[in-house]
């Protein structure tokens, strides 16, 4: 029996024997903090995503490109598994492998690299538009837990990441008065899922100005949206619910009342249903099919925030509730299931749909 397969047999039996929960405690925090601790310098294989603009810019490496964002096989994944080990070493001071976690985080928060991933954006032909905005969500989420972790290492590491936050911070200013449409797709360029970590952004660190646009545009997008039609998801390759991530949204953007009366126009009996449906996730060793494990995370978090914002006696908070831990104790025990494809990402959904309360 190969190592691989015995480390995914003890850590599914791990989690079987701890769950029936729906909290992130610290063996689970270990547990999952070892799959950013081995991907974030693990630069092959990449999916660097750059439109080159000729034979020089095309033969770079990843980490030329992207000195700090380089490895977990693609930039975004990269920042995400960065934030999910900032949250853990705040949550668990005493985690296990911490200094290990220390030790590689010291490497990429250093001002230099930032200024170097800061500059990228701007010097190619598309690059301004590079990861916009799922990238850009996530690195506003780093922001953020930086900002709001009071200790001088968190104080050291904001510091050192403030030239890519300052660039992403005015090319979304600059993008958003010029976004027509929302993208309702259930993977990256979906809108809902970036406003939301930008709205959180802009109410943390105090810019009122950004967060009155986010507002008036999520109300632009989505006050109107009636009986979605959310029984046709999920796509084939979906690891976002659109429906869930709108209601998301607008539960932080609305007054708690307002907010009652669009949900109740929002979903039908039929698409209610289907969004409590375990995902069938048939080969998680193929990248795409394996995004369908995240849908259970993202649908997870989208549920328990929706029902701290419904009353206590509405029809469908408790549903929300029970459904969220459900994909939870499923899709726990599968992150190691597959290959690389899930590995490199999925423990960062799996930390912040535990996160929600």
């Amino acid at each position: 029996m190969n190592k691989k397969l015995v480390f995914t047999i003890s850590f599914s039996l791990f989690f079987l024997c701890l769950l029936a929960q729906t909290k992130l405690t610290q063996p689970v925090a270990e547990q999952l903090s070892r799959l950013p601790l081995h991907c974030i310098n693990t630069e092959f294989p990449n999916k660097t995503s750059h439109l080159a603009d000729g034979i020089a810019d095309a033969r770079l490496l990843p980490s030329e490109l992207h000195p700090v964002f380089y490895g977990c096989l693609d930039w975004h994944s990269s920042v995400h598994g960065h934030w999910m080990l900032v949250r853990l070493l705040k949550l668990f001071p005493d985690l296990p492998g911490r200094d290990s976690i220390i030790k590689v985080l010291n490497n990429s928060f250093q001002k230099e690299k930032m200024e170097q991933e800061a500059a990228y954006f701007g010097k190619y032909t598309a690059s301004k538009n590079y990861e916009r905005t799922y990238g850009w969500a996530w690195l506003l989420k780093l922001d953020e837990e930086l900002y709001t972790w009071h200790d001088p290492l968190g104080k050291k590491w904001h510091e050192a990441l403030q030239p890519l936050t300052q660039k992403i911070e005015s090319l979304w200013k600059d993008y958003l008065p010029r976004q027509t449409y929302p993208n309702r797709t259930g993977v990256h360029p979906n809108t809902a899922f970036g406003l939301c970590f930008a709205y959180d952004w802009a109410t943390t660190i105090g810019d009122v100005a950004f967060a009155k646009e986010i507002k008036e545009k999520a109300k632009y997008f989505y006050l109107n949206n009636k009986n979605i039609p959310a029984y046709l998801e999920p796509d084939g390759s979906d690891f976002f619910s659109p429906s869930l991530l709108a209601a998301d949204l607008m539960q932080r953007v609305l007054p708690r009342n307002r907010f009652l009366n669009w949900f109740n126009q929002y979903y039908d009996s039929k698409s209610i249903k289907r969004i409590c449906e375990m995902p069938t996730v048939s080969d998680r060793n193929d990248y795409q099919i394996v995004h369908l494990d995240g849908l259970s995370f993202s649908r997870a978090w989208c549920m328990k925030s929706i029902a701290h914002a419904l009353p206590a006696n509405h029809q469908y908070r408790k549903l929300f509730e029970q459904t969220a831990g459900k994909f939870l104790n499923y899709s726990l025990p599968k992150i190691f299931d597959g290959g690389y494809g899930g590995e490199h990402w999925l423990a960062s959904f799996a930390v912040y749909a535990l996160s929600i309360k």
